[in-house]
């Protein structure tokens, strides 16, 4: 298929959606449940991301070299010769202190998606999906359960697929009302205006910012401090 010729938008599944953000809630580290939802929910979210990223320089490369991100991100002994200030070197020590491997949401992302994607289309999706923990990385937003739903709700922002704006929405169910809660709320807005401001990061070269210091790609990323999530994550429990 052409990157004229994107695949045709799923149908929309809420009630699949609903089934696997319960699964989600019960246990947490189902990251399976999360490709699950996306895909459930995304309409034709799948195919803006794809037309856009077409159309970007970086895009149009990628797809060109038919290039692809994790076997950079799986390079550790390049990623340990950069400084530790780079995009790159910040990664390697996010990676390393959560316990991760870069690899570890492509069986989740296999085993919830069946669909047969065009191989341009699943290039974008692959590397869109390699790119969240760089995400994380450049963000600022942590691993822990706030910091994923601020992820998702600053990727809202940039990508606005419906199912992510789910996962946050059904995470904040269980927060209650109280102070804590609020503050949470202020982070998640602020994730998402910052995600609606700063520069595309599916079209980002994430091969060439690997060895640029880590401030100077947030700073022409556009991207401002997350003042209030660094508020909440450095009073803990930011759960």
């Amino acid at each position: 298929m052409s990157s004229q010729e994107p695949a045709k938008a799923p149908p929309f599944q809420p009630l699949k959606a609903l089934r696997a953000v319960r699964r989600l809630m019960a246990d947490p580290n189902d990251t399976r449940q999360v490709f699950i939802i996306i895909g459930a929910l995304r309409g034709r979210a799948s195919e803006r991301i794809f037309r856009r990223f077409v159309a970007t320089p970086v895009g149009a490369r990628v797809l060109a070299e038919r290039r692809q991100l994790l076997p950079r991100l799986q390079d550790e002994a390049a990623l340990e010769k950069l400084a530790q200030d780079t995009l790159g070197g910040a990664y390697l020590a996010f990676m390393r202190q959560e316990q991760l491997d870069a690899e570890g949401l492509v069986m989740p992302s296999a085993l919830a998606e069946a669909e047969d994607l065009p191989p341009e289309m699943r290039l974008v999706r692959d590397r869109v999906r390699d790119a969240h923990d760089l995400n994380h990385t450049v963000t600022g937003y942590g691993r822990e359960p706030l910091g994923e739903l601020c992820l998702l709700a600053f990727m809202y922002g940039q990508t606005r697929n419906p199912g992510l704006l789910f996962i946050v929405l059904a995470g904040m169910r269980k927060r209650g009302l109280g102070p804590r809660a609020r503050a949470a709320w202020g982070a998640l807005w602020e994730a998402w205006r910052r995600g609606s401001k700063a520069g595309w990061l599916p079209a980002q070269d994430w091969e060439a910012l690997l060895d640029r210091p880590l401030a100077a790609v947030r700073a022409d990323l556009g991207l401002s401090p997350a003042s209030r999530y660094q508020v909440l994550a450095a009073s803990p429990p930011c759960s």
